[in-house]
């Protein structure tokens, strides 16, 4: 046997576990995307607290500050949305989705897109607006946990269905690749968290009525996002963007002045794609109300 098949033939073990180990490698990149989104979330929650520390200080200068803080949290949240779009999609694309790389980001969403955006709204708005003890702060307390509890409802739901694609019984919606039942908890905590990057002062800093105005209308909010995410209302799930030759140039391109308009009027365009996103579930649900139904034979 020749010096060169006797090295080829050494080489094989090495390019094998090489390869194992490249393949492995693989499997830890959705995960870093996914502690990154942990990360976010206990940024958010932290930033939170000492924002609401400081709005009981008082005074002009502890408000700004307050704000600081609490643009910082929405932010984050914001990020935590970006990452979260990632780990799933790069899971997919190397096929290294794994059971526990599930299990762990449904509770990074918890986190992130539930507990921080319930926490950092009620901060900003009615917990520091209506008295301790009374009605209207009850009352936003409970919204803001049912938000968490609709969340990680709709995750659950989600993972269930993901998990088991049929009918799991009469009356259980189909699972559709290009759609999601309900509405995803990320776009939900997205469009909390662009509101307050948008007006990221707190609410007290208002007279009495038009915090007690603008306090009741988020509490309305996060009652009607809490809903959407227990409904039925089908949501677009974008997973087939990018999946032909034509579709992915376009995909480059619109991502691409999206990121750059997000760069530049972060506050307008956030704001308006999240509001784009949850009301257009709503509008097609209605626009199917009165669409005409084909007659039966």
């Amino acid at each position: 046997m020749s010096n060169t098949a006797m090295r080829i033939e050494g080489e094989e073990p090495t390019l094998r576990v090489e390869r194992r180990g490249l393949k492995k490698g693989l499997y830890l990149i959705p995960s870093l995307f996914t502690a990154a989104n942990i990360g976010m979330g206990f940024f958010a929650v932290m930033g939170t607290l000492r924002g609401f520390q400081l709005i009981g200080g008082g005074g002009e200068a502890h408000l700004a500050r307050a704000a600081e803080h609490f643009d910082s949290a929405s932010q984050a949240i914001g990020l935590a949305v970006l990452f979260d779009s990632l780990d799933g999609r790069i899971a997919r694309m190397t096929k290294t989705t794994t059971e526990i790389g599930v299990q762990l980001d449904s509770i990074a969403d918890v986190l992130t897109f539930g507990i921080a955006p319930a926490v950092l709204v009620y901060a900003w708005s009615y917990g520091s607006v209506f008295a301790e003890g009374s009605p209207l702060h009850k009352l936003g307390w409970f919204l803001s946990f049912m938000f968490v509890i609709c969340g990680a409802f709709r995750l659950a739901r989600f993972n269930v269905q993901a998990m088991r694609p049929r009918v799991l019984a009469e009356g259980t919606v189909k699972v559709d690749k290009k759609s999601f039942v309900g509405l995803p908890i990320p776009p939900a905590a997205g469009l909390l968290a662009a509101i307050i990057h948008f007006a990221p002062a707190p609410l007290s800093q208002f007279d009495a009525q038009q915090g007690a105005i603008y306090s009741s209308a988020m509490m309305g909010l996060i009652a009607m996002l809490g809903f959407l995410m227990v409904s039925t209302i089908r949501y677009t799930s974008f997973k087939s963007v990018g999946a032909t030759r034509r579709s992915t140039r376009v995909a480059i391109v619109a991502l691409a002045s999206i990121g750059m308009l997000i760069w530049l009027f972060s506050k307008y365009v956030l704001l308006i794609l999240a509001v784009a996103y949850v009301s257009h579930g709503l509008l097609a649900r209605f626009v199917s109300l009165f669409r005409r139904k084909p007659a039966r034979e």
